[in-house]
């Protein structure tokens, strides 16, 4: 059975007049009775009684008409459903994230986005960076909002900056040094650092060292832990400072503080990321609805402290 035939055996049913039928069809009327004569063959029974002055239903042309009307309508439902798959306007788009990188705007961006395209589906789950690499080679991420710590994976997929944060100190505010605007890098070597593990986030760990190493100096790494979290946690409970961008200010207590670091100007890239081969069309318009955000205003409004 052809969606052809539906349509003409619809089009019958609602004339009762093939010659009509045939117009509103653009075609002429001998194809039209070609289509019913195959549909009703294929069906084994009669869908309309005719001759020479009136067309009408069988019993089971009514019944059928319902049901024709239906499938009809699903064919072209599933018909433009596919094309806007095509184009991404259905489909599944799966978001990796670093929380301190789209705390500040990506609710508001997946919920303009679902007001545009209501048949894309969203997963979404939080990482760490190295995961976040992990997920995007292995496809099961297809967008990923994370930091430029690597540049040598940034051959495998297509990114795009949004903001930079510079580094600075957290401390809490009882530190001797918490009254300061600014501190020298020198002021911070003896100081006891609160580091991510090396094994949770190890370019993000050597980028410090080499941050460090670049003015002469070793950092005193003295407590390494495996999350954000509980690094700010330990600094606020006085075991040491840590050097980290700004934007990770959204774990931190109003008991901490930023401090800017004196004539370094170091800064990390907050980066949108998606792997080059990854074919889903829905990536685009996501993308699209991204670049309209004013991340200016986002700069403005990330981890402050």
């Amino acid at each position: 059975m052809e969606i052809r035939q539906l349509r003409y055996f619809i089009s019958v049913a609602e004339h009762l007049n093939f010659t009509q039928a045939a117009k509103r069809l653009f075609v002429a009327q001998p194809a039209v009775s070609q289509q019913i004569a195959s549909l009703e063959k294929e069906l084994g029974l009669k869908l309309f009684v005719r001759d020479k002055h009136s067309v009408q239903l069988t019993p089971a042309g009514k019944v059928f008409l319902h049901d024709a009307i239906e499938m009809l309508n699903r064919s072209e439902e599933a018909i433009n459903k596919a094309k806007k798959a095509a184009i991404g306007e259905v489909g599944q788009l799966n978001i990796g994230f670093l929380y301190a990188t789209v705390k500040n705007f990506l609710p508001a961006l997946v919920r303009d986005f679902k007001e545009k395209y209501p048949h894309v589906q969203f997963s979404f789950n939080h990482y760490q960076t190295a995961q976040i690499i992990e997920k995007l080679r292995k496809d099961e991420v297809d967008i990923a909002f994370t930091l430029s710590f690597r540049p040598e994976d940034m051959a495998e997929w297509e990114y795009k900056t949004l903001v930079s944060q510079p580094y600075g100190v957290f401390m809490n505010k009882s530190h001797r040094l918490a009254s300061r605007n600014c501190i020298p890098i020198i002021e911070l070597a003896h100081e006891p650092l609160v580091m991510l593990d090396r094994k949770e986030a190890h370019h993000g760990y050597d980028h410090l060292i080499t941050l460090f190493s670049n003015h002469g100096l070793i950092p005193n790494i003295t407590t390494q832990t495996q999350r954000i979290e509980t690094v700010l946690m330990l600094v606020e409970a006085g075991l040491g400072v840590a050097v980290l961008p700004k934007h990770l200010g959204v774990y931190a207590n109003p008991s901490l503080r930023f401090i800017e670091i004196e004539e370094w100007q170091h800064t990390v890239e907050i980066v949108v990321a998606w792997k080059k081969t990854n074919s889903n069309p829905s990536i685009p318009l996501f993308l699209t609805e991204l670049d309209s955000l004013n991340f200016k205003e986002v700069q403005n409004n990330i981890g402050l402290v």
